[in-house]
């Protein structure tokens, strides 16, 4: 089989694509020149070190002009985020299937696609794409969600459900529960079993798998196991983590606060647990959780708080600290080597989920 990277397949301009060959051109370097273009990388107050190559990256992209997407309107962000993502794109194989498909909803289509690494599959994972509730995409998470289809040896359902600012929050969960509806309705047809789905996503995709999961429980079916990235779970308040990374670590405060704002139309809503399911009183009867944090990221300290609620609740929880790494780290596996050993950890908890 050939193999094909999302820029390829999605389109690049010649300028982006220029600066894809630059980047991976440095994630060819042997790591003795890595290590020393990095050997003053930053060390948070855990003791954790960021991974040399990324430091390296995160120097020559805080330089970069009019690389804030915040200062731009919503569509000129949206295209920002996707091109930034092809340009740190895997590259793989072809798929058996990649399948475009369309979730009917109560307030309209809701366009999806199913991926399939070769003819045999284990199971289904259901994912939700980060990018605050206002960016991201399919596309943008193309290359994320081929890896784990590949190496977990499963089906993907990628749903692209409503953004913010024009769908605010709760739009956005009531799309990921009619895709879970779906996915339930026509994993047989697939050749899966309906039990052995799993609820996965990044950033804002893991906020929403968490409250995907919230709002399951006491279902016939419910998910085999509960994925969360780097996931908001608390936008009613800033943990420590945010003052300690508010600048220069990819994701922002500002990025934040930008995010938050065209997300709840309600300022108050941040306080609803189907916004921030860190404040949900009741954690108990949830699926199991793989939690993932990156030791260099705003959010991480609410995913850890997350976790150790969960743990507390009886739900068995896995709390992965990738200490070296950054925020949306399973979007660069193609040129980070921390990066793809700890997209694979999550790769192999699906595939133990599906036993």
């Amino acid at each position: 089989m050939g193999r094909v990277s999302a820029a390829t397949r999605h389109g690049l301009s010649a300028a982006l694509k220029a600066e894809r060959s630059v980047v991976r051109g440095f994630a060819r370097l042997p790591d003795s020149v890595v290590a020393r273009l990095g050997r003053h990388a930053p060390v948070n107050r855990d003791g954790e070190t960021l991974s040399p190559e990324i430091a390296v990256a995160l120097r020559v992209m805080n330089r970069i002009p009019g690389g804030d997407f915040t200062q731009h309107p919503v569509e000129q962000a949206r295209r920002m985020l996707t091109d930034e993502a092809l340009v740190f794109a895997d590259v793989f194989p072809d798929f058996a299937v990649e399948e475009d498909l369309v979730i009917p909803s109560a307030a309209g289509p809701i366009p999806a696609t199913r991926y399939r690494a070769t003819t045999e599959s284990k199971g289904l994972v259901l994912y939700f794409h980060g990018g605050g509730w206002v960016l991201g995409s399919r596309v943008s998470t193309d290359s994320a969600v081929r890896f784990l289809a590949l190496e977990a040896g499963v089906d993907v359902l990628s749903v692209d459900y409503r953004l913010a600012p024009e769908h605010p929050f709760p739009a956005a969960t009531e799309d990921a529960l009619a895709a879970w509806d779906f996915a339930v309705e026509h994993a047989p047809g697939w050749g899966l079993d309906p039990r052995r789905i799993v609820v996965a996503g990044d950033s804002a995709g893991g906020n929403l798998s968490a409250v995907l999961a919230h709002d399951l429980r006491g279902r016939d079916v419910v998910p085999a196991l509960q994925v969360l990235l780097f996931p908001v779970t608390d936008l009613s308040t800033k943990h420590p983590s945010y003052a300690e990374f508010s600048e220069g670590f990819f994701l922002t405060e500002g990025h934040m606060d930008w995010y938050r704002e065209r997300y709840l139309a309600d300022p108050a809503d941040a306080l609803v647990p189907r916004a921030s399911p860190l404040l949900a009183e009741d954690l108990t009867g949830l699926p199991p959780a793989y939690v993932a944090v990156a030791g260099f990221d705003p959010l991480r300290d609410e995913g850890i708080a997350y976790a150790r609620r969960l743990e507390e609740a009886g739900v068995p929880t896995t709390l992965a600290r990738e200490g070296a790494l950054i925020h949306a780290f399973i979007n660069i596996t193609g040129v980070s080597r921390p990066a793809r050993e700890a997209t694979l950890r999550i790769a192999s908890a699906i595939t133990a989920a599906m036993a």
